[in-house]
């Protein structure tokens, strides 16, 4: 029997060291009075977590599926954990989603219950489903050590809904060994402890913001000090008052880099960090050698998608390399293959580099590209209710990313953008956009780059880039930038269109929407 406050309660048989391996949130399991959770001014302890957490799995019973509203509020984040500790599925809602996707979202996964901040307004696509309001205070805290058994390990954990880029949402079923599996992965590459204060801005409904930035924390032990919104001032206070970690996106470093001059203390604050880890898109590498340069630390990237989670990052203990996402994770197998389906090899990226440099190919020292597959416990169990989608993106149990990539002789990966919009063929070149764009981002009178493709009634497709100038009243000439992209890569790889535009569309976690690009064409000018 364990005594707590002076009365006993029976000792969980899920704390053995042989069971902990199991539990998703072992420190839930415990009587811990460290912060779990903060947002903002609030904050819950382990003890109280596990309360709140556990009352309401109590109140959900055996539902099917949850749609959980993911404000960036304490709530979501009980909501989530309580729906683990039910067994129940969640699936974290968007509350940006426009009325055609979330009808598309709530018809597809069948929510059962829906679980919301007290107060919240739910849209019309939710009002007809049973709502359980989540409280946070006043739970009697024997409900901590009612946990109920943990759900068998390939049972799913999450319902999680891809951005719909080519078509309507679908649902990557995540199952609860692939969320353990990934965090633990981490936990290896980053000497991820209960020591550890993650902070971040990030939205709760996706991978990064959810899975790594509030389950990973609590599968630690450790802590979470949740910004609710984003700025270089709430950063600086939250990484001065303790925090150990930063994620971000780059559109977030890329604001830090902006204010290092002018926000007092945000500079000591960065140097003081363990560890700052961007994902989601590719951090530009004038914003990562702005940051070292000032604070000493270097922004570690990593590599994952909703189907994958994390499959790269650069370890902690490891060299850094600004423009790549770093090595395989522990138990993650990846391999680049051709058009043909075959795996691209050191030798053959050995024999690329000797042809580039007797004439025979591109830029010399150039590597040879091809797309990410990846295999291992970290990969999604299914798309929800789409068999045929999901057949299509495996291949002999290697999932298919869509991803284009080089990998050097010693392991690391450097991402060149996407299959579907990010390969560009060129005069016989296979050219990747990510590279381009690097440079381009380099010239000191560019703010904002992309890098498409247009057809070429000679070249097949030819390079097309979209350019945010720095100074809007002394827009860089597209002659100019063409000429500093030849330069500094290849002939063949410069632009031969550039587009001059006010801003870039980006989706929720700052990536380029590169298809509404076309839409609608800001002033062109044409390099030769």
């Amino acid at each position: 029997m364990l005594t707590v406050d002076g009365r006993d309660r029976p000792s969980r048989s899920g704390t053995s060291e042989e069971n902990r391996v199991s539990l998703l949130f072992p420190a839930l399991h415990s009587e811990s009075s460290r912060t779990a959770l903060r947002f903002g001014e609030r904050a819950l302890s382990y003890h109280r977590l596990a309360a709140a957490a556990g009352e309401t799995a109590d109140r959900l019973g055996h539902v099917g599926r949850v749609a959980i509203w993911a404000t960036p509020t304490l709530e979501t984040a009980v909501a989530v954990v309580a729906a683990l500790l039910a067994g129940v599925p969640a699936v974290p809602v968007n509350p940006r989603s426009g009325e055609r996707e979330l009808a598309h979202i709530v018809s597809d996964s069948a929510p059962s219950a829906v679980l919301a901040e007290a107060g919240a307004e739910l849209p019309e696509a939710l009002a007809g489903i049973p709502r359980t309001d989540i409280a946070v205070e006043g739970e009697d805290a024997a409900a901590a050590w009612a946990l109920a058994p943990e759900p068998n390990a390939e049972s799913a954990a999450l319902i999680v809904y891809t951005s719909g880029t080519t078509g309507p949402p679908k649902g990557v079923v995540l199952s609860r060994r692939a969320v353990a599996c990934t965090l633990d992965a981490l936990e290896d590459a980053w000497q991820w402890t209960d020591d550890d204060v993650v902070v971040h801005a990030l939205p709760l409904f996706h991978v990064h913001g959810l899975i790594l930035g509030v389950l990973g924390p609590l599968r630690r032990g450790g802590s979470l000090h949740h910004l609710g919104r984003f700025s270089p001032q709430g950063v600086a206070s939250a990484l001065a008052g303790g925090g150990t970690m930063l994620f971000g996106v780059p559109t977030m470093y890329h604001r830090l880099a902006e204010a290092l001059d002018s926000e007092p203390g945000l500079v000591e604050a960065l140097s003081g960090a363990r560890l700052l880890v961007s994902g989601s898109a590719p951090l530009p590498l004038p914003d990562h050698q702005r940051i070292t340069g000032a604070t000493g630390r270097h922004v570690v990237e990593r590599y994952g998608m909703t189907e994958t989670l994390m499959n790269t990052s650069v370890r902690a203990d490891g060299e850094p390399r600004p423009g790549t996402v770093g090595v395989p994770l522990q138990d993650v197998d990846l391999r680049l293959v051709d058009d043909a389906g075959k795996r691209i090899t050191v030798a053959d990226t050995d024999a690329k580099r000797d042809g580039d440099a007797n004439g025979d190919g591109g830029a010399a020292g150039a590597e040879t590209v091809g797309e990410v597959q990846v295999r291992g416990p970290n990969l999604f169990t299914e798309y929800l209710n789409r068999p045929d989608a999901t057949a299509e993106v495996f291949d002999g149990g290697w999932f298919r990313t869509g991803d284009l990539a080089t990998q050097d002789a010693d392991g690391y990966v450097r991402l060149v953008g996407r299959k579907a919009t990010d390969l560009i063929k060129s005069g016989g070149y296979k050219i990747g956009a990510g590279e381009i764009e690097n440079v381009l981002l380099s010239h000191p009178a560019v703010a904002e780059a992309a890098v498409t493709a247009a057809p070429d009634p000679d070249l097949g497709e030819h390079v097309v880039a979209w350019i945010v100038p720095a100074d809007p009243a002394a827009p860089p000439d597209g002659e100019e930038l063409a000429d500093f992209v030849a330069g500094q890569l290849a002939p063949h790889k410069r632009p031969r269109t550039v587009h001059l535009r006010k801003a870039l569309p980006r989706n929720d976690m700052g990536k380029i929407l590169k298809r509404e690009l076309t839409a609608g064409h800001g002033e062109e000018q044409t390099a030769g």
